[in-house]
């Protein structure tokens, strides 16, 4: 099934390209199916190219599913035009009565910054409160991730001295759990970031099913018990030359970046990198989409009750 965007939304002539299912408003219009509706809050500068990364990762499903973007306040963007935000994004005042499915925060390029340091910090605060009532599963990418740890277990911010950047293989440590259906027993999965996730810190100070892990990246993967927040802490949705992209950018600005680990062929940046992520990115989104957002989620959306969440869990 297809995922439902704006007719006029940059990604679709994108991903159609790719031979993706994408359905117009138009047409979505008329059928008489009850869609998922999904919520993209999107932190990253470059958010044309972030929103593609994304509606790409959520196409691979038999569930057609509603995309929403939302931008954090209303700040001019430096990386992408005022006239795309305000024709494709919501500010929250517009969908805060609201309920959803599901709720993606992507990550954002705020490692070295405190969070009482970050401009949008008490409005993402409210935004994830928000979601305990109004959202049956929310997916915290990278930073997102940190931010959550912290808004909800209180864990401090935990910083790398270097950052982590390249593909790393992750080991598999719940094999019958639902979000890791269908994956290898090893897997590849970018990283790009300075946040440190721990495995054993994570495990001793938080009450998460921990589901993937790196030795070197720590834990990748990890889901409260009701599934109702999930933690991906790399990038599953990163293009073949998204690394490429940050590591030249930093050579450029004289910060002396280490190459990223696994990445390019003979470890050679003249040579183009090749994506081996795809497959169990693609996996991992369908499995959030059907066991923690679709077999959770009640069919009027205007039922959504948090009691109900507690009671199963009970």
């Amino acid at each position: 099934m297809p995922i439902k965007i704006p007719d006029q939304l940059p990604a679709r002539d994108v991903l159609r390209h790719e031979n993706i299912f994408v359905m117009p408003e138009s047409r979505a219009s008329t059928q008489e199916i009850r869609p998922l509706k999904v919520l993209i809050l999107n932190l990253m500068p470059k958010k044309i190219e972030t929103e593609t990364q994304f509606l790409r990762l959520l196409s691979n499903s038999p569930l057609q599913v509603d995309i929403e973007l939302l931008r954090i306040d209303n700040r001019r963007s430096k990386n992408t035009p005022e006239e795309h935000l305000n024709a494709f994004y919501r500010q929250f005042e517009m969908i805060e009565k609201r309920n959803f499915d599901g709720l993606i925060i992507t990550g954002a390029p705020l490692g070295l910054v405190q969070f009482e340091d970050v401009v949008y910090w008490d409005h993402l605060k409210k935004i994830m409160e928000w979601a305990k009532s109004h959202v049956t599963s929310t997916l915290f990418v990278c930073w997102a991730a940190q931010a959550a740890l912290k808004l909800i277990y209180n864990l401090p911010k935990r910083t790398r001295e270097d950052k982590l950047s390249g593909v790393y293989q992750h080991e598999i440590r719940r094999q019958f759990h639902p979000l890791l259906r269908g994956f290898d027993d090893t897997f590849l999965a970018p990283h790009s970031r300075y946040a440190d996730f721990d495995t054993e810190y994570l495990a001793q100070n938080t009450d998460l099913d921990i589901l993937a892990t790196s030795e070197q990246a720590g834990v990748y993967l990890a889901a409260t018990k009701d599934k109702r927040n999930v933690f991906v802490t790399g990038h599953p949705e990163y293009d073949a030359d998204t690394l490429h992209n940050e590591y030249m950018r930093d050579v450029k600005e004289g910060l002396e970046p280490v190459m990223p680990v696994n990445y390019y062929p003979d470890n050679n940046p003249e040579n183009p990198p090749r994506a081996s992520w795809r497959s169990h990115g693609h996996l991992l989104f369908a499995n959030w989409l059907n066991y923690c957002v679709y077999q959770q989620t009640p069919y009027d959306l205007e039922n959504f009750s948090e009691d109900k969440f507690n009671k199963d869990e009970d």
